[in-house]
Order: structure tokens, then sequence, then C-alpha cells
């Protein structure tokens, strides 16, 4: 299994902005809506990799 998970390592989740990063202008591409984008392409991905690696599941 760990011999797998190396050559196919999970994906990284984006680090949350700090509140400070944001200029609260409205600005069409904030770094919410950028943090949010690539969440949900981190989520798809992390989805994908779990498909290719399901002993790495997490108990639930």
């Amino acid at each position: 299994m760990t011999e797998l998970l190396l050559e196919d390592p999970a994906p990284v989740a984006p680090d949350m902005p700090s509140e400070s990063e944001c200029c609260e202008s409205g600005c069409e591409r904030c770094v919410w809506t950028v943090y949010q984008e690539s969440k949900l392409e981190y989520e798809r991905l992390y989805a994908a990799w779990l498909e290719r690696h399901p002993e790495a599941r997490p108990g639930l």
C-alpha cells in the first residue's frame, strides 16, 4: 500500500486565506473566490484519488 501511495500521493488541500488577505473592495478574483474554486478542485481530485485508493478511506 505504501508504494502505491508514494507513486500516487493524495492531493493537498489549499490553504485558507487569512482575513487580512481580502481587501474587501469586491474584486472579481477575490482571494475567497479563488480559495473556493481551489477547494472545489481539491475535493474533486481527492474523491478521484480515493476511488483509486479505497484502502485510504477514513473510517466512519
